[in-house]
């Protein structure tokens, strides 16, 4: 008897140590930013990237929709609430509000939708220039130096802040195209999908890598729950490993375009 109430004592004290950490797991595992709001910013100007802005827009906005309202998306303008044109002759969107540098969240530069080259009107480069004139790139200054936001850039949106050096010495990734440009521009270029640089400056390459780069920023903000389910709504898996200059360095074996370039 004294064996077998032994036994039951020895039992009940393991039940003790497992059963409450057992049922302390479902708690750990909640989400941690439950409580946490977003609000994220997409710019507009104009000649505008469609697909750049309505990419992450979307994501957004079903981040929104799958966390009650704790991530809120707006578009905005340098030059506040007005109708944009985007480029190649397409829709015009509505900027709701002027861009806030000084509101904590995230803020998204798209790129420009044009001829890839030249110097006409509706050329990438003269767009992105045009949109620097506005004000935007001295906006987006005091955003990177906002410690409470995120600047995250679509394909070209990475040369619109180049060109007025806010990415020198700084890792970053655009359309192929754009790259030489980017790397004239002062900028670290990496061959990959999505770059962080430090955790307050992402950015993606081609058009499509707006889905990627806003996929990533919902799992780092809100947890992966919330971006699988995005991604089995749009039936899209973000594509690509998000390239950060830390962990082991790979060997350089020649001067071949897709090698990282050494931490500095």
């Amino acid at each position: 008897m004294k064996k077998i109430f032994g036994l039951l004592m020895s039992f009940t004290l393991l039940l003790s140590l497992v059963v409450p950490t057992a049922s302390a797991n479902p708690a750990e595992n909640q989400d941690l930013a439950a409580d946490k709001n977003i609000h994220v910013q997409i710019v507009l100007f104009d000649g505008f990237d469609l697909l750049d802005v309505t990419g992450p827009y979307e994501v957004f906005a079903a981040a929104e929709m799958y966390t009650g309202g704790k991530v809120t998306v707006e578009l905005v303008s340098a030059e506040g609430k007005r109708v944009v044109p985007s480029g190649l002759n397409g829709p015009s969107l509505e900027a709701q509000a002027a861009l806030d540098p000084k509101r904590s969240g995230i803020i998204v530069v798209p790129g420009a939708s044009g001829k890839p080259a030249g110097h006409s009107d509706d050329s990438i480069p003269n767009i992105l220039k045009q949109a620097k004139d506005t004000g935007l790139t001295r906006l987006m200054k005091q955003a990177l130096n906002n410690k409470e936001v995120t600047v995250a850039t679509v394909c070209g949106g990475s040369l619109l802040l180049a060109m007025d050096g806010l990415l020198k010495d700084r890792y970053a990734v655009t359309n192929s195209i754009g790259m030489p440009a980017l790397a004239t521009l002062g900028a670290k270029t990496v061959e990959a999908r999505v770059v962080e640089d430090g955790p307050r400056l992402v950015s993606g390459g081609g058009v499509t890598s707006g889905l990627d780069v806003a996929l990533y920023l919902v799992e780092r903000e809100l947890g992966p729950q919330i971006a699988n389910a995005i991604e089995r709504l749009f039936e899209y898996e973000r594509r690509g490993t998000v390239w950060k200059a830390e962990g082991t360095t790979p060997m350089n074996f020649g001067s071949n375009a897709g090698d990282a370039p050494e931490k500095k």
